[in-house]
């Protein structure tokens, strides 16, 4: 090994403490980095793969074939900026039931000869296509569970048709739930129903600005009113991304944080071996060191602890990773998803880059010192400084031992900015996790709507080949239910819910709407603007939804797949994120034509003041026995996976970062005290208790972690309200105040104190070093 290396060895087995603080530091920030550059590459690439192999269609279109003909359409394939495009193809909104069981949940089905080519390829995944009548080919996304050979009813149309199903195929863009062959379409479609569906690709298709371009372009020669829908392409990306694109905000958040402490630690530590091995380098440029080799002993002294903790980081990135893509790998029938290498080669090199020139900085004092400058300085402390804070803290009326301490960040400003910088970045750590797991409690209340006392769950709808024949159980009347409720001793206000199944023109798939009988708006509702239902024909729909439907508050929709079409104006907009925020809350009374029968109804109760919940669903039970339902205590409840991994991921960072702090504190004052070594004997031979030298060295740093606890808790305010609006925005929320406004007067002083805290934990073993160090050994030490 040649001398440098020795050197370096020595250097890192000797600063132990300092070692493990650059390698956590080190990790921690790799670790973050990794997560979330991974997570921001791999979020669209099942997506993208696919879409660039299918030839996915930038924007599908819904046409009303009762005003538009089919030459008309084939027209639209020429308009400016289209590179291709594939249809027109009818389309039919029905009903069907599999082997006659089963809710009646509508879904579009498109007629087309074959899978595509040039635009929207169909992936077919199981099974063929059709090649005749009597056959269909179901989406992989459908509501039921494609099984090669079931049947398919469709009890609503004229003959009641059935159709064996042949395959199952997956359209990156979800132009459709289920496909036949054209000549089937006929038998599919009701008089005066039906369309046609037309994709297209365009030249630049980019941006949304770029995609409602193309949409003029292709309807600019057709009638007025002809285009009854369209779905871009980029919802369908977004909708693809969310699940991994909601993580990406706070792991940015965490990564910067965790870089910019590392940068600081690791600057600090070089800084300190500088600053107290003055005499050690003044002796290796004396056996004949160069000034360049003196820094590179310096930096390799950094660069070996970061090296190491850039390996566990990267290993815990990975480890990470795995709840947060587990969810991810099966949507596109991609192969199993995994961190892209070039992602690991990036953020070791850039960590490890910010070390090196982090250390090399710090260092490059030790390389400009005089060889006689050095070897003359040796490890002498500045005596000079802080000596009007000392004088100043003994006037205070305090025992001695606590003003020395209080007044000894003075005297090492440098190194108290150094320690009271890692505090900081630990409390910001902290008020930021508290503030985005109030936030978070506050989206899973939103989606569950558990204001209730007491709650009548729906029966569970029966679908796909389970639930036939008369093993089905019977569903309960709604109205005696209710009856039952209001003739209960302690009902107070309570409504119904009822979810059907609809579907909207342009889009694929089904969206859920819900029908409330009484005042639904004390359920838990959280409203980001708008109003909450009034009245009949009025709607209240999630952020997600209008973006799909480029609607806003005041627009009205039309709901497709019901007896008849039923129109609803938006009033409000809502945070709902279950099902995609594809929903519409409405009265039930506006479905009372187009599906009288709304059985599938839950009920919530909020019982009087005074009355006992249990005696309450007791008595109530006992009516509500002979109808076949059973009433619980609480809302429905909606737990969430993502929720707990998010909250998870978040303790543990946080949790990181704090070690971290407290590590970055312990080496600061183990430095400090070893420099004090002397005085602290000279204290302990005037008659200084190790209580007392505890209390000093703890009272060095309560400045310290006062100042940084003050100053982190606004500034973890201000990146939590940066962070989860961005959260909100990853995944097509838009969040009211109420999730954002999550911190209260009582919540701020004790995560204030947390700085202290911090603080106090990291000095905890050099005080106790302190306290143990015998007066004749303190004194004799140089």
């Amino acid at each position: 090994m040649s001398a440098l290396g020795k050197v370096v060895r020595s250097g890192v087995g000797r600063r132990r403490v300092q070692t493990l603080v650059i390698g956590l530091a080190t990790m921690m920030a790799v670790a973050a980095s990794v997560l979330g550059g991974s997570l921001l590459v791999v979020s669209g690439a099942p997506f993208e793969d696919a879409f660039a192999k299918q030839h996915g269609a930038h924007l599908s279109v819904q046409f009303d074939a009762g005003k538009v003909s089919a030459g008309q359409l084939s027209k639209s394939k020429n308009a400016e900026g289209v590179s291709s495009a594939a249809g027109p193809f009818r389309t039919a909104t029905v009903t069907p039931r599999s082997d006659g069981a089963g809710p009646g949940w509508p879904m579009t089905v498109v007629g087309r000869g074959d899978p595509g080519r040039d635009v929207d390829e169909v992936a077919v995944l199981d099974g063929r296509w059709p090649t005749r009548s009597g056959e269909i080919v179901l989406s992989a996304s459908s509501l039921f569970f494609p099984t090669m050979g079931m049947k398919i009813t469709f009890p609503g149309l004229s003959g009641g048709p059935t159709l064996t199903v042949v395959g199952v195929a997956r359209s990156v863009t979800q132009t459709a739930d289920a496909w036949v062959v054209p000549s089937q379409m006929p038998v599919l479609t009701a008089p005066g129903s039906g369309g046609y569906q037309m994709l297209y690709r365009f030249t630049d298709a980019g941006t949304a600005a770029q995609i409602t371009a193309g949409g003029k372009a292709v309807t600019q020669s057709l009638p007025p009113g002809t285009a009854v829908g369209e779905q871009s392409w980029l919802t369908v990306k977004k909708t693809a991304e969310r699940d991994t694109a909601l993580y990406v905000p706070f792991l940015m958040a965490f990564g910067a944080l965790g870089l910019v402490m590392s940068v600081l630690i690791v600057g600090n530590v070089v800084a300190s071996a500088v600053g107290t091995g003055t005499r050690r380098i003044g002796i290796l440029k004396a056996v004949g060191f160069t000034p360049a080799q003196v820094v590179r002993a310096y930096v390799g002294q950094a660069l070996i602890p970061a090296a190491v903790g850039t390996a566990f980081g990267v290993l815990a990135g990975h480890l990470l990773a795995v709840p947060v893509l587990a969810e991810t790998e099966e949507v596109y029938g991609t192969s199993s998803l995994a961190i892209a290498p070039w992602v690991d080669l990036a953020v070791i090199a850039g960590v490890l880059g910010l070390v090196a020139a982090t250390a090399w900085a710090s260092a490059w004092r030790a390389g400009r010192l005089r060889t006689v400058d050095a070897l003359a300085v040796g490890r002498t402390a500045s005596t000079g400084r802080g000596r009007w804070a000392a004088r100043f803290a003994g006037r205070l009326p305090l025992p001695q031992p606590v003003a020395l301490g209080l007044a000894r960040p003075f005297a090492r400003p440098a190194r108290a900015l150094a320690m009271g910088t890692a505090v900081l970045f630990g409390a910001i750590a902290v008020t930021f996790t508290v503030g985005m797991g109030a936030s978070l409690g506050q989206v899973m209340k939103a989606k569950a709507h558990d204001a209730a006392d007491v709650t009548v769950p729906a029966p569970f709808p029966h679908f796909g080949p389970q639930g036939s024949g008369p093993e089905k159980q019977p569903k309960a009347d709604p109205a005696a239910v209710a009856a039952a409720i209001e003739a209960a001793a302690g009902t107070g206000k309570y409504y119904s819910a009822a979810t059907v199944r609809a579907t909207l023109s342009g889009l694929t798939g089904t969206i859920d709407v819900t029908a409330f009988t009484g005042d639904a708006s004390w359920g838990g509702y959280t409203m980001v603007s708008g109003r909450w239902v009034d009245k009949p024909g009025e709607a209240v729909v999630p952020t997600p939804f209008l973006a799909a439907t480029g609607t806003r508050i005041g627009d009205t929709v039309t709901l497709n797949g019901l007896a008849e079409p039923v129109t609803v104006r938006i009033v409000g907009e809502v945070l709902d994120p279950r099902n995609d925020g594809m929903q519409v809350f409405t009265d039930a009374s506006t479905l009372t034509a187009a599906h009288p029968d709304l059985t599938e109804t839950s009920h919530h109760i909020a019982v009087t003041s005074g009355t006992d919940v249990s005696d309450y669903i007791d008595a109530l039970n006992k009516d509500l026995a002979p109808l076949g339902v059973t009433a619980r205590a609480g809302g429905l409840g909606a737990g969430s996976d993502m929720v707990v991994t998010l909250n998870a991921l978040s303790v543990i960072l946080t949790l990181m970062l704090v070690a971290v702090a407290a590590l970055g504190v312990l080496n600061g004052v183990l430095l400090d005290t070893r420099e004090r070594v002397r005085e602290l004997g000279v204290h302990k031979a005037l008659g200084m208790t190790p209580r007392q030298t505890i209390a000093m060295v703890l009272t060095s740093v309560v400045v310290t972690g006062l100042v940084a606890g003050t100053l982190g808790v606004p500034l973890g305010v201000a990146l939590h309200g940066w962070v989860i609006p961005a959260m909100g925005d990853s995944v097509g929320l838009r969040l009211p105040g109420s999730v954002i406004a999550v911190y209260h007067g009582a919540e701020l002083l004790p995560l204030a104190l947390g700085g202290l805290l911090i603080a106090t934990l990291g000095a905890l073993l050099p005080a106790g070093w302190a306290a143990r160090t015998r007066t004749a050994t303190a004194l004799r030490t140089e």
